[in-house]
C-alpha cells in the first residue's frame, strides 16, 4: 500500500466507526468469506478507493444495490505479457476490467525484447494512468537467448533505476535457468541486486538438484509447471506455482488437482499470454475459476487462488480480501460456480463506460521498429540435405516443439515442402536491423495446402517469422508486415488476403481491443482457408522457432550447448 496522510487515514478510520457515512455503500450482496467459505449478509462501506466496514450495517452519502448477487474479492493475474494480448496496456484494462481482473501483474519482456528500456518505461507511464492495478516486473532476461538476435540487451545497471518506482514489484520470469545453475556473471548480478525483492522464475521441467540451486538463488515462483507431479515437488521445496491458462500454453487442467484448501496459499492463476479473441469467447481469469470448479476443484480453495493467495504470493496484502483497510476491488458474481461477472468496482469505482473518460493518453514506441529490407523469393530457399531433414514439430497447446526428422523432395539442390507429410516452411527474418540474417527451415503440425501466414510477434526476439507452402505468398506475407510497421497477415497465391497491423513495436495494436477482435476473426478465418488445423495459429507461429527447447546440455564452463534445427 503506497503512504497515506493522515487526514485520509482519519477519514477511513470515522467511515469504519460509523461517526460518518461512508463514501459508498454496496447492499444486499452476500459476502464470500474466504476464511470460512460462508455467505454472509452485509453492507460493504467503501472510503475512496479503500475498503472500511465489512458484517455490519452502514449509512452512506451514495449507495449501490447488489441484491441477488455475491462479492468475492477481485482477481489478479500474477503473471502475463501484455503485448499478447495485442493491444497496448490502456486497451488491456478495457478488455479485462470487466472480467473481474482488478490487478494483474506484467511482465514488458516482450517490448523490453524489441526496444529495451525504452519499452519498460512505457509501461510504466501507461500503469500510471490506468483503473485496474498494473504492477510491473523488471524482464530478467534480454536478450532472451544468445540463439537469436534480440533488439535490445538490459543488464542488472539497466534495470535498478526501476527498482523502486511504485509499481514495480520486483525481477520478472528468470527464463535463463542454465546461466543460474552455472552462476553466469551477468545472470548473479541481476539475481544480487533484486535479492531484497520478489523474483519470478521460469523453470519448465527443472527437477532435484537442479530445482534445488535454481530455488537457492532466492527465485520465488514459477508458472512452467505443466504436470501435477512436477508441480507437487517444487511445492514441496517452497515454491509458489503459477497456473497457467493463455492462448497457447494451456496447463490448467492438469493441474486442477492442485486446487484444494490445504495447498491454496501456495498456488495463484496466470494466462501469461492471452489474446482478445479468447477473452471474449471464453472469458479470462473468471474462464480458469470456472472451469476450475467445473472440473471438481474446490469453491472455496478457486477463489482464493484467484485472489488472497496471489495477493500474499506477492507481497501484495492490501488487497485479496474483501475486509477494512483492503483495496477496494470488488467483483459481484450471480453464482459462484458459474462465475458470471455481473459488476466489478476497481479502486472504489464501478466499471463503467464513463471510467475511463478522464484517463490521460500515453504515446506509444516503437513504432517504426520493422528494419527488415524487402524481401524477394530467394531469401526463402532452404538447402536440400542428403538423407532426412530435421523438421519442428508443432503440438497444439503447448510452446514446447517436437524434433522430427523427414525424407523431403527437392529440386535444384533445394529442398521443397511436402504436403502428404504436413510439412512446409518455416522462415525467419531479423527485423531490427542488426545484421538481416534470414534463416529457413521446415515445421510440421500446421496442416497448411497454400499460402503463407506471418507475423512479428516471435518469442522472445521477435523477428519476422512465416509459415508457407509456396515462396511468393510468404514475401507477400513478410513484406506486407514491414510495410505496416508489424503484425499478422496472411497470403494466397502471392497476395495478401487478410492482415492486422501491430505498429506498436511491432506487438500490439494502437486500435481499440474490439477492433483487434475483430481483425484476429478475419486472420483465423483466412488462415483456415489455407487450411491450417490449428486453434490459434498466429500465437502458434509467435512461439514456433523459441530456441529453448528440452535438448540442452549445460557444459562445465556454463556453455549452453542446444541440439537444435540448423537452418540454412
Amino acid at each position: 500500500m503506497t503512504m497515506t496522510d493522515a487526514a485520509t487515514l482519519a477519514r477511513r478510520i470515522a467511515q469504519g466507526r460509523g461517526d460518518e457515512p461512508a463514501d459508498l455503500v454496496i447492499r444486499g450482496a452476500q459476502l464470500f468469506d474466504l476464511v470460512s467459505g460462508d455467505l454472509v449478509d452485509t453492507d460493504i462501506a467503501l472510503c475512496g478507493d479503500t475498503i472500511v466496514g465489512t458484517h455490519g450495517r452502514y449509512e452512506g452519502k451514495a449507495s449501490f444495490d447488489a441484491t441477488g448477487l455475491i462479492a468475492v474479492p477481485g482477481f489478479i493475474d500474477t503473471h502475463l505479457h501484455v503485448e499478447s494480448s495485442l493491444v497496448t496496456p490502456l486497451e488491456f484494462e478495457r478488455c479485462v476490467l470487466p472480467h473481474g481482473v482488478t490487478t494483474a501483474i506484467c511482465d514488458p519482456h516482450e517490448i523490453s525484447n524489441v526496444l529495451g528500456a525504452e519499452g519498460i518505461r512505457y509501461f510504466l507511464a501507461c500503469a500510471e494512468e490506468m483503473r485496474m492495478d498494473l504492477r510491473v516486473q523488471l524482464s530478467s532476461c534480454v536478450p532472451a537467448t544468445h540463439l537469436e538476435t534480440a533488439g535490445a540487451a538490459l543488464e542488472a545497471a539497466d534495470l535498478t533505476p526501476f527498482m523502486d518506482h511504485p509499481k514495480v514489484i520486483g525481477l520478472a520470469e528468470f527464463m535463463n535457468f542454465p546461466g543460474v545453475l552455472h552462476r553466469d556473471p551477468g545472470c548473479l548480478a541481476k539475481l544480487e541486486a533484486f535479492s531484497h525483492r520478489h523474483i519470478d522464475g521460469h523453470a519448465p521441467l527443472v527437477r532435484g538438484l537442479d530445482l534445488n540451486g535454481y530455488l537457492s538463488a532466492g527465485i520465488r515462483t514459477d508458472h512452467e509447471t505443466t504436470t501435477a507431479e512436477e508441480a507437487r515437488e517444487k511445492l514441496a521445496k517452497g515454491m509458489a506455482i503459477l497456473i497457467r491458462e493463455g492462448s497457447v500454453s494451456k496447463d490448467l487442467h492438469a493441474l486442477i488437482p492442485l486446487i484444494t484448501r490445504d495447498a491454496s496459499p501456495f498456488l495463484a492463476f496466470c494466462t501469461d499470454d492471452r489474446n482478445p479473441l479468447d477473452i471474449a469467447e471464453e472469458g479470462h481469469l473468471d474462464f480458469m475459476i470456472r472451469t476450475s470448479i467445473a472440473h471438481g476443484a474446490d469453491v472455496l480453495a478457486t477463489y482464493r487462488v484467484a485472489s488472497l493467495s496471489a495477493a500474499r504470493n506477492f507481497g501484495l496484502y492490501d488487497r485479496g480480501f474483501i475486509g477494512p483497510g483492503k483495496r477496494a476491488d470488488i467483483v459481484l458474481v450471480d453464482d459462484l460456480a458459474a462465475c458470471r461477472v455481473k459488476q466489478v468496482f476497481a479502486g472504489g469505482r464501478l466499471v463503467e463506460d464513463g471510467l475511463f473518460a478522464d484517463r490521460k493518453t500515453v504515446s506509444p514506441v516503437g513504432l517504426h521498429s520493422v528494419r527488415s529490407r524487402k524481401l524477394a523469393l530467394e531469401d526463402f530457399a532452404a538447402k536440400a540435405r542428403e538423407g532426412e531433414t530435421l523438421v519442428i514439430g508443432v503440438v497444439p497447446g503447448r510452446i514446447i516443439t517436437e524434433r522430427l526428422s523427414m525424407r523431403l523432395p527437392a529440386r535444384d539442390g533445394l529442398a521443397l515442402p511436402d504436403l502428404d507429410q504436413d510439412a512446409v516452411k518455416v522462415t525467419v527474418i531479423e527485423r531490427h536491423g542488426r545484421n538481416g540474417g534470414i534463416a529457413t527451415g521446415f515445421v510440421h503440425g500446421f496442416g497448411m495446402k497454400h499460402g503463407a501466414i506471418a507475423s512479428s510477434v516471435g518469442h522472445d526476439s521477435h523477428n519476422l517469422c512465416v509459415v508457407g507452402v509456396d515462396k511468393a505468398s510468404m514475401a507477400a506475407a513478410a513484406n506486407r508486415l514491414i510495410e505496416i510497421g508489424g503484425g499478422f497477415a496472411v497470403a494466397d497465391d502471392g497476395k495478401v488476403v487478410a492482415e492486422l497491423a501491430l505498429p506498436v513495436a511491432g506487438l500490439m495494436s494502437d486500435q481499440p481491443f474490439e477492433t483487434v477482435r475483430h481483425g484476429l476473426e478475419g486472420l483465423r478465418a483466412a488462415a483456415k482457408a489455407l487450411g491450417v488445423v490449428l486453434a490459434e495459429p498466429f500465437l502458434q507461429v509467435a512461439f514456433l522457432t523459441l530456441p529453448v527447447i528440452p535438448h540442452l546440455k549445460i557444459t562445465d564452463k556454463g556453455l549452453v550447448d542446444v541440439d537444435r534445427f540448423d537452418f540454412a
